[in-house]
């Protein structure tokens, strides 16, 4: 069957060409993987500089795919299919000339535009067809990443005759052709006809960008992240491996590799076809399941066991062949051949009317991956040394994207069947005891009204003030737990573990990292799970790395990729923050809000300063006695208790558990699903609250983990890791004590000057590192320090004083049909939401700014260029807090001014 409108030769026309041009632009767009291993000979590169540019075409390919989607919805895929091909074979040709590393880096980034061609032929080949054919259609035109097998196949044979260079010629002459071909022998398709025909105007940005906010069209992103950006990934870095790993010569690499690339290729076709007969879902969960057990298998590195059996030592070793290998990533790539199409399968289904601009960010996702993934790749395996560690990622990443998509099918099914479920215990053993409606979970506050004063008088304010005098202990020791990594990387080389200076900046590292990271996930848990669970389970969670330090740092053998493990692990206490901040949020009225947070977040950060202060005093005792373990023994005679860095924490998270359980409550209202509060993600304020964030939380947690070797560094003369607990107690102090300024004069106002003060310190700063030499040098930059984290304290308090007053005017301007309690609740669900999302945003600054540091001594041989940076970013934070918020006709300038008036005046 066909489209009514277009005959079947039309259709077979565009399907054809469309297929023949993605082939040839994929296998220029691969190029790299053969001729990369002769330029990184020619050239002397590292490992890093050879990922770089072997990804640099993938990252082109990648974000061009949303532009050229969109402007093939607009202009046809017939011109700018063509126009793509020949720009793409000029910057191919243009490769042979280049001489440096940037240079080659500037063409890449020209080949790039290779990649780009996919969602040119999607956006062209589904307009040809209808929906129960399209699937089919786009595997076949989606077989044409069979272009990277034609690269493997043949470009060894061309570089051995011809050299790299004869490659690159022979690939830009066979595109430049097929562009002109194309142009000559394809048609404009049915719905640009008539569109023109017609005289109906394109669709606006705007119009063809607007599903974009939905959150299923990111779950398909994520989806397409594995299955494309993965098998890119693997295309490129699998010769490389293979060379590596079996020892084989590079034709071999490029044989074994194509194999991958056929099977993830040709097999797209079949996948179309099993999309449109089974339905996409289906294949979906094919595609995540058999990929888990086969990248299970490839994750697993060569091993020797030794067992102790009854009549001795039982030795065997485990490790894959090369066949073996190569024919378990056939049948991975068949599978993830299965998933490319289904995804596609998708999107002219779902946005029939999107497909460019939908395809475009879904493609851009998906090339990412090709991008970021063989970096990553390079990364894990200088981290670690361990070749499958890339293998070891993609497991956990298809983990992650089965679990998400299973838990959205499920909460389909619940919101079809909710009243049915809601009748179910929570488990099959309960039934007999189960009464629907009546056995629910103790601590639950069916009533929650902070806004009546009547009710906050008589019961509400005794309740949200032991909610928040257990979540502080609570959060002090997730911040202790997060950073006390720092202490114990910088110890490990007296104490016998001998790791490169690298690898040690790895472990420091990581933590800030993974806290980051998690936040973003704990920024939604609170609703979903309710505070007195997750908060009792994020702070148990603590005893995972804390245990760990304290059993791992006792043996020099411990291995390398146990530390990572631990380092990552330390970023629980990161995530928690997100949690905390987004829970106490819905406790307190808008009046007593600002006051609360800054009393959580700012004695929860003292955590820092108690750990930097604490940890340094009972490594050096046996606290434990025998049960602790044996001190480490160091090169000067003394010795060292490492394990108590961890063990110390061990007993207050067992209390402070226990009296989460025992005295915090949940609050019905505050119950949301992901998808609800995903809709701050289509909220700008979110997003410029992220900015400020980062200028504010992001600067205390990154000068908290860069101050004290900045200090060390610009004056080794002085002993200042002796006043380095001081900056971030400042900080947490200054937190916790200025709340109150904001609920008086109003969070935007507080946060503009808080911004001056910062660029004033920043300044100072620059200004005594420019005289570090001269006497007093020292403690005037010490000084500004502490000014400096001073008020990225108050500011921290400040912003997030700022966001539930700005979120009750948005709301209420956005969601007009909302009223009452209705309105109330959405304000305070967004609010929280934006609080904790914020919060993983800003904790970024825990890596970027020691980062900056590194990068500004290596460019310049100082710091100041990082200080500079940072002083600039200030200004724009000050500019945004005026020109949004705080001056006339501002979101908040009329709230505070009336909030800061004496009550003689409002009342006036």
């Amino acid at each position: 069957m066909t489209s009514p409108s277009v005959s079947s030769g039309a259709q077979n026309r565009a399907l054809a060409l469309s297929t023949i041009a993605f082939t040839a632009c994929f296998a220029v767009w691969t190029i790299f993987s053969i001729i990369g291993v002769a330029i990184k000979t020619e050239l002397g590169l590292t490992e890093f500089q050879f990922g770089l540019l072997v990804a640099t075409p993938i990252l082109t390919g990648s974000v061009t795919r949303l532009f050229l989607g969109v402007w093939t919805e607009k202009y046809g895929g017939r011109l700018v299919f063509s126009a793509q091909m020949l720009l793409t074979a000029a910057a191919t040709w243009a490769l042979t000339y280049a001489t440096t590393y940037p240079m080659y880096l500037l063409a890449a980034l020209g080949i790039g535009l290779a990649g780009g061609s996919f969602i040119i032929g999607v956006a062209y080949v589904s307009r040809w067809y209808d929906a129960g054919h399209q699937g089919t259609a786009l595997g076949i035109f989606g077989a044409g990443n069979v272009g990277a097998a034609v690269t493997k196949f043949v470009a060894p044979f061309v570089m051995v005759a011809y050299g790299w260079q004869g490659v690159a010629h022979v690939w830009a002459i066979g595109l430049a052709l097929m562009a002109v071909a194309f142009f000559l022998l394809a048609k404009d398709d049915p719905q640009l006809t008539a569109r023109r025909a017609s005289g109906v105007k394109a669709p606006s940005l705007a119009e063809q960008f607007a599903p974009l906010k939905n959150l299923q069209v990111w779950r398909f992103s994520l989806y397409y992240f594995f299955v494309f950006g993965a098998f890119v990934a693997l295309a490129l870095w699998m010769p490389h491996y293979l060379i590596s790993v079996y020892g084989v010569d590079v034709k071999t690499a490029g044989m074994a590799a194509a194999a991958f690339s056929l099977s993830a290729s040709l097999f797209r076709a079949y996948g179309g076809h099993l999309s449109d007969r089974f339905g996409a879902r289906a294949v979906m969960y094919w595609t995540f399941g058999f990929s888990l057990v086969f990248l299970f298998m490839l994750s697993y590195p060569p091993t020797d066991y030794v067992i102790r059996g009854k009549d001795g030592l039982i030795t065997f070793s485990t490790e894959m062949g090369l066949w073996p290998f190569v024919m378990t990533m056939f049948a991975l790539g068949f599978f993830m051949s299965l998933g490319k199409a289904a995804v596609f399968k998708h999107i002219p289904v779902y946005y029939p009317d999107h497909v460019g601009s939908v395809g475009g960010l879904v493609g851009m996702i998906g090339g990412l991956g090709g991008f970021v993934l063989p970096i990553i790749f390079g990364a894990l395996l200088d981290v670690t040394g361990i070749y499958t560690s890339c293998f070891a990622l993609l497991f956990a990443l298809v983990a992650v994207a089965l679990a998400w998509m299973h838990l959205s099918i499920r909460q389909m099914e619940r919101a079809a069947h909710g009243a049915v479920l809601d009748r179910l215990p929570e488990l099959p053993e309960m039934q007999d005891i189960h009464v629907p409606g009546k056995t629910v979970m103790s601590g639950v506050l069916t009533e929650w009204k902070p806004e009546d004063k009547t009710f906050w008088q008589s019961k509400g304010q005794a309740i949200a003030r032991r909610n928040l005098w257990i979540s502080i202990p609570a959060l002090l020791l997730a911040f202790s737990v997060w950073m006390v990594w720092s202490v114990v990387v910088a110890r490990l080389p007296a104490i016998g573990f001998a790791f490169t200076a690298d690898q040690l900046f790895w472990l420091a590292a990581l933590p800030a990292l993974s806290g980051a990271t998690l936040r973003i996930f704990y920024s939604f848990m609170v609703p979903i799970f309710g505070g007195r669970l997750w908060t009792t389970l994020s702070t148990a969670s603590l005893l995972i790395p804390a245990l760990g330090i304290g059993y791992a740092v006792q043996d020099p053998e411990t291995p390398y990729l146990i530390f990572l493990v631990l380092a990552l692990l330390c970023g629980l206490g990161g995530g928690n923050f997100a949690s905390s901040m987004a829970n106490i949020s819905f406790f307190f009225p808008k009046a007593e809000k600002g006051n609360a947070l800054a009393l959580n977040a700012g004695l929860g950060n003292l955590g820092v300063s108690v750990m930097q202060f604490l940890v340094p005093l009972v490594i050096t005792v046996g606290v434990f006695g025998a049960i602790g373990g044996a001190p480490q023994q160091l090169g000067d005679g003394g010795q060292l208790f490492m394990q108590n860095a961890g063990f110390i924490w061990v007993p207050f998270i067992l209390a402070s558990t226990a009296a989460a359980w025992i005295g915090m409550n949940d609050i019905a209202d505050a119950r949301a699903s992901f998808k609800e509060q995903a809709v701050i993600f289509g909220r700008k304020q979110n997003w410029l609250m992220c900015v400020l964030y980062i200028g504010t939380f992001g600067s205390f947690i990154g000068y908290s983990a860069g101050f004290p070797l900045l200090a060390k560094i610009t004056f080794p003369d002085v002993n200042a890791l002796q006043y380095v607990f001081l900056g971030p107690l400042v900080g947490a102090l200054s937190r916790a004590g200025t709340g109150w300024m904001s609920d008086k004069y109003g969070g935007g106002r507080v946060t503009f000057w808080v911004f001056a003060g910062m660029i004033a310190a920043v300044a100072g700063v620059i200004f005594f590192l420019g005289i570090k030499d001269q006497p007093g040098a020292f403690w005037g930059f010490f000084s500004c320090f502490m000014a400096l984290f001073f008020f990225t304290g108050v500011g921290n308090a400040s912003t997030f004083q700022m966001i539930p007053v700005i979120m009750g005017k948005e709301v209420a301007r956005l969601m007009p049909q909302l009223t009452g309690d209705d309105a109330r609740r959405q304000a305070e669900r967004e609010s929280a939401a934006i609080i904790a999302f914020t919060s993983a945003i800003g904790a970024y600054g825990g890596f970027f700014i020691p980062k900056a540091y590194g990068t500004s001594l290596s460019m310049m041989g100082s710091p100041v260029g990082a200080l500079w940076a940072f002083l600039a970013f200030y200004v724009l934070c000050l500019g945004l807090t005026y020109v949004v918020y705080t001056r006339p006709g501002g979101l908040l300038h009329a709230i505070e001014r009336r909030a800061a008036a004496p009550a003689a005046v409002q009342t006036a």
